[in-house]
């Protein structure tokens, strides 16, 4: 589809539904007159330009988004993206995730998680001409590994200056491609983050939900060489200088006002046919949500609480927790809805629409058919793969597989290697075994892939995978008890655990793996050929899909072109932009929710015990009074957390929510229960995102934990 036809789409449309959507930058400029209305005060051109502010001081952390918001390279993402480093750097003996931290120097600042990475976006180039040129012809597996040869010889020319991360991204299904490029800081340190009972207050139990009362705000800093280019950790190593950073406000935002967030929102299903919206539904969310409670249950089961081993997977507790709470608001939200009815029409009203018109029946007649059945094709063995799916949770078994493959890759000239295992992974590979440490117990492992294991066991023969039932002796007279004696004997008899065990295998050759003697060694090389079988399955199916899907786009577009219908990509990890304003909402009948929360709700909800086990220092300021100068008196208080019509998604997490002069007001953290749908369905009534408004994090800094050091630093406005 010409661009220009797809630039009218989105200006006839906008106006009418502009709250929807997560845009790609170069569509913006489109849009000047209606965000302008809006409220936005900066030229809507600045958005689409990548290397000028505000877009350049946002940047992605590979899963979060974040923001610079100093001169000397001081980042600012949720607390819940930091996570997985304040997890990092704690003990029973010096917890930080429960009790905070705050470097007040920068020689106090803790080397992040290995492999942690700040992303910046340079360029965006559309090279979907030089993707699809000589490969339309092919099908199924020729195919994708065409547009996959096509796209590592793009992404090997882009990183060939030092320094860079490359990526080609398709977008509506494959209709379009577009290279992106960002600079890759290695060397990220934990600055500050607040308690646990500040930054996931209400854990669990107020995920998704409103009201919110959560300080979800960490920082980092991204350190490069003296020479100013991206560089191993270093204590030589100085901050890095953006070539722009964001404001905070402490003015922050009123009820509708307009907001807009930048991020990296990770994927939608918005274009999803009518039978893959049952298929998820119906089985793969209730399936998903049993197995990841499960797991949760198993951890704790498994590891004590305040052990060793169970800070090792509060990370893990986490990300299960969130999903499967995800996982139900989508069961109940669908079961209430007409989302598959109003999927199968739209399918109806499409096929007629093609039907009505011989260039349209010639282009589109055969797609629908197509791809329903490419999709029944893909759930054949879903029940086997999910389990697989969880499996691959599990260290010791993706440790020894992923290595084992690697001696593989290497045997091939590095383009002809697998992505993730060609040269430029290596960093992140070796980085990929060392976090291993802190995130695995064998006691946990071991008990989890026993429980995943004996639900394989009760598959149909024929559903099952031969070399797999071979090693764990899965046969019609399986028993569970025979089974965990042998996962007794693989854990207690692996090096694997051992980080100079698992860094030494990276450079071991083929023949050495199939030499061992170590139990997940042998296993992974007796489960290869099986393994590579099965990819090669797959990448025939993705192939063909690959063929049809973008075709299925292409009538989709077109026919909402027609109807005035918003025209945007699904998510898909690459840079978006999103337009709304300060609003609240009624989630049911004879209730509306405001759209802020104030830090009395913080002494309401508090109990004393975690999850709502505020600071005793926080409850005697609030009791005080101690509002300082972040007080609203609209409100008559400091507003904590507070709501927006932004159309976001799981990555968005960390996004600077920035008012219309492009200052930071919030960051975004969630969204409310009855939005989570929306990465399916997007509903104007109930889509809401939940911010951490900026003068509440300003006030924790400032009144609970003096970190007069990062307020000093930053520029803040009034």
């Amino acid at each position: 589809m010409k661009k220009w036809l797809l630039s009218v789409a989105i200006a006839a449309s906008f106006s009418a539904q502009a709250d929807e959507g997560m845009w790609q930058p170069h569509q913006l400029p489109a849009m000047a007159d209606e965000l302008k209305a809006k409220g936005l005060e900066i030229d809507a051109k600045s958005i689409s330009k990548l290397t000028e502010f505000p877009m350049n001081a946002v940047i992605s952390l590979g899963g979060c988004t974040a923001s610079f918001v100093s001169p000397k390279g001081l980042v600012v993402t949720n607390h819940h993206c930091a996570y997985g480093a304040i997890q990092y750097n704690s003990t029973p003996e010096k917890n930080l995730l429960k009790d905070g931290f705050l470097a007040k120097t920068f020689s106090e600042e803790l080397p992040a998680t290995p492999g942690s990475r700040i992303f910046v976006t340079e360029a965006v180039t559309d090279v979907t001409a030089k993707i699809k040129a000589g490969e339309m012809e092919k099908t199924g597996n020729d195919f994708y590994k065409g547009i996959e040869s096509k796209e590592k010889a793009l992404v090997a020319e882009c990183e060939k200056e030092p320094g860079y991360r490359c990526q080609v991204y398709s977008f509506h299904g494959g209709l379009e491609y577009y290279l992106v490029k960002q600079m890759e800081i290695r060397d990220v340190r934990l600055v500050y983050n607040p308690a646990a009972s500040v930054g996931k207050y209400g854990g669990d139990i107020d995920n998704w939900m409103w009201p919110r009362h959560t300080g979800d705000f960490s920082f980092y800093r991204a350190y490069v060489g003296k020479n100013g280019k991206p560089a191993d950790f270093s204590k030589d190593n100085v901050p890095f200088e953006p070539k722009s950073f964001l404001k905070v406000s402490a003015k922050g935002v009123s009820e509708g006002d307009f907001v807009m967030v930048t991020g990296y929102p990770g994927s939608t299903n918005r274009y999803r046919t009518a039978s893959e919206v049952k298929n998820q539904f119906e089985w793969a969310y209730p399936e998903g949500k049993m197995l990841r409670e499960r797991y949760i249950d198993i951890i704790k089961e498994t590891a004590p609480e305040g052990s060793d081993e169970r800070i090792k997977y509060e990370s893990l507790i986490a990300s299960l927790a969130n999903y499967a709470k995800n996982f139900t608001s989508m069961i109940e939200f669908y079961g209430k809805s007409t989302m598959l009815a109003d999927r199968q029409n739209i399918e109806t009203e499409l096929a007629q629409w093609i039907a009505k018109d011989p260039k349209r029946q010639q282009q589109y007649g055969s797609t629908l058919a197509k791809l329903d059945e490419l999709v029944a094709k893909g759930q054949q063995n879903q029940q086997r793969d999910i389990l697989l799916g969880y499996i691959g949770y599990t260290t010791m078994m993706t440790t020894a597989r992923d290595l084992y493959r690697l001696a593989n890759e290497k045997t091939l000239a590095d383009m002809d290697r697998e992505p993730g295992y060609q040269d430029r992974d290596m960093t992140n590979f070796k980085s990929s075994m060392e976090r291993i440490d802190r995130r695995y117990a064998p006691s946990v492992d071991k008990a989890v892939l026993l429980d995943l294991l004996s639900r394989y066991a009760v598959l149909p023969a024929d559903k099952r995978i031969a070399a797999l039932d071979k090693v764990f002796a899965i046969d019609a007279n399986f028993s569970k008890d025979k089974l965990a004696k042998t996962l007794d004997a693989m854990y207690a008899n692996t090096k694997l655990g051992e980080q100079a065990s698992r860094l030494s295998w990276m450079n071991k050759s083929v023949a050495e793996f199939k030499a061992s003697n170590d139990p997940f060694i042998k296993m992974a090389v007796a489960l290869f050929e099986s393994d590579m079988a099965r990819e090669q399955e797959k990448k025939q199916l993705a192939g063909d899909l690959m063929k049809v899907r973008p075709q299925y786009m292409d009538a989709i577009i077109a026919y909402n072109r027609e109807l005035g219908k918003p025209v945007y990509a699904d998510a898909n990890s690459s840079l978006r932009v999103s337009v709304g304003h300060v609003k609240g909402y009624s989630p049911q009948d004879g209730l509306k929710a405001v759209p802020f929360t104030r830090l009395e709700g913080i002494l309401a909800k508090d109990t004393g015990v975690d999850p709502f086990d505020a600071p005793k220092k926080q409850l005697e300021l609030i009791k005080a009074k101690q509002y300082g100068d972040f007080y609203v008196k609209s409100i008559d208080s400091v507003p904590v957390n507070f709501l927006s019509t932004l159309d976001t998604t799981g990555g968005n997490s960390g996004s600077p929510t920035l008012n219309g002069r492009a200052e930071l007001v919030g960051l975004l953290f969630d969204g409310v229960y009855e939005s989570i749908i929306g990465d399916w369905s997007y509903n104007d009534s109930n889509n809401r995102s939940i911010q951490i408004d900026s003068r509440y994090m300003l006030w924790v800094m400032k009144y609970l934990d003096n970190a007069d050091n990062l307020l000093a630093e930053m520029e803040i406005v009034h």
